[in-house]
């Protein structure tokens, strides 16, 4: 267990520390966390399916400056550790994933707003005696430090917590099991609905329903529907460019009428000047 412990530890560090080492690359995304994890424990599969259905439920959460509402890579990879080598059911270790992202969220907030602020006062220092190779290297180590001591929480999660969760899922009855999977099947829907709330508005409507009854009354499969909205879209750029050409093509006209009139309101002008 003490090897598996340490590839999710670096699975973390890879995927949260790489996503922010040059700039946000976004791939502590789930999706990409999850079939990274898949990689790292040798069953890809179940990872990018455990990523994916994470990426449904956690795309909806924002993050505002230093207030994180949840934190899905160590969730994504302790579910997908949790499924590959506990054998816990898939749709279990979904549900098990948003608690461990809210609380890994706090975790984080601490480690970014507590622990690192006791080096704010050497990059002070550094700044005031414009030392850019100093501020480099405390940079560089800040950042290591911190995502090196956040993947020490999964490391230990996995290793002090294994035995506990594989008997407390081997101890959970049937009927509650079911009851886990469903919510894990639900949590998808969930995260589509936060991500609603911000985005609706009605002139987006008709395109949602158009979906839904593609995909719900046409059984359409989710790249058929996707391939229609690309085409939509296509169609909908080709015509607010020949609008947009239409409204610079009378803006040009107009211009170019208003200067043939003081064109010929200068020429009358001095017209009139001359016989006067």
């Amino acid at each position: 267990m003490l090897h598996t412990a340490s590839l999710a530890a670096l699975c973390v560090f890879v995927c949260f520390g790489g996503n922010w080492l040059w700039g946000q690359t976004m791939i502590e995304r789930p999706l990409i966390v999850g079939m990274v994890a898949g990689i790292i424990f040798g069953d890809i599969r179940t990872g990018i399916m455990m990523g994916a259905s994470l990426e449904a439920i956690f795309m909806g959460a924002v993050d505002i400056g230093g207030a994180l509402s949840a934190e899905p890579v160590t969730a994504t990879v302790l579910a997908v550790t949790f499924a590959t080598t506990l054998d816990v059911n898939l749709k279990a270790a979904l549900a098990l994933a948003v608690p461990i992202g809210v609380f890994a969220a706090f975790i984080s907030m601490f480690m970014k707003n507590v622990v690192m602020n006791i080096f704010a006062p050497a990059v002070d220092r550094l700044a005031a005696a414009d030392n850019a190779k100093g501020l480099t290297r405390l940079h560089f180590g800040m950042w290591f430090l911190n995502y090196f001591l956040f993947s020490l929480v999964t490391f230990f999660s996995v290793l002090a917590g294994a035995k506990p969760v594989q008997h407390l899922v081997s101890q959970i009855p049937a009927n509650l099991m079911a009851g886990l999977a469903a919510t894990g099947g639900l949590l998808p829907a969930v995260g589509f609905a936060i991500l609603m709330r911000m985005l609706w508005s009605k002139q987006l409507s008709p395109y949602y329903f158009l979906g839904f009854i593609l995909a719900a009354y046409m059984k359409l499969p989710s790249v058929a529907v996707a391939a229609i909205g690309i085409i939509i879209v296509l169609i909908q750029w080709m015509r607010d460019k020949q609008l947009m050409d239409i409204e610079n093509r009378q803006k040009e006209l107009a211009a170019g009428g208003v200067q043939q009139t003081n064109a010929a309101s200068t020429e009358d002008q001095e017209e009139e000047d001359f016989f006067a």
